[in-house]
């Protein structure tokens, strides 16, 4: 039989099979094995105060695709998702990791971005049209925004941190 994140330890002075835990649930868990995700990565409830996940829960007011950019604003005093737009103004706020056709997505301010791909390595994005980067910086139009959204870690990666966008007059 396989058991994974199974450990040999001392508790006692008595050799224990001691099991890594994936999630901490506070004080309980203190001076336990941990383990990563499957993807490698450790949870944020494993991480120290102030370390954090820079996200938010927000309803959607459309459907969003993996990866998409997405604006943030105001409908009857909740804050809103849809997607990012330079052609109309709508500026990119953060990102989404996963689809969502209705209901609530969680939108990342800022961090990478892993649910794109067919980049290049180390360029500049700017936002583009319907929730999409593009690598090509946009070209005036009177309406529309400039807005750098970032810059590519690798072909499948954007790092994504707000700036403001400059609108075309």
């Amino acid at each position: 039989m396989a058991v994974s994140n199974v450990f040999l330890g001392l508790v006692n002075n008595v050799r224990t099979f001691i099991t890594a835990i994936s999630q901490s649930a506070g004080v309980a868990d203190a001076n336990k094995i941990v383990s990563t995700d499957s993807t490698g990565k450790l949870h944020v409830s494993l991480m120290p105060t102030g370390v954090q996940v820079e996200a938010i829960s927000v309803p959607t007011s459309e459907v969003l695709s993996a990866g998409d950019f997405v604006n943030l604003y105001d409908v009857s005093g909740t804050l809103t998702a849809r997607k990012a737009d330079a052609s109309n103004g709508r500026a990119a706020r953060g990102f989404v990791l996963a689809a969502v056709t209705s209901g609530m997505a969680t939108v990342y301010q800022e961090g990478l971005n892993t649910a794109v791909s067919g980049l290049s390595n180390g360029v500049n994005v700017y936002l583009g049209a319907a929730g999409a980067a593009t690598a090509t910086a946009p070209s005036y139009v009177s309406g529309q925004i400039y807005q750098e959204l970032g810059y590519t870690t690798s072909t499948a990666a954007i790092f994504f941190q707000y700036s403001s966008p400059i609108p075309f007059q």
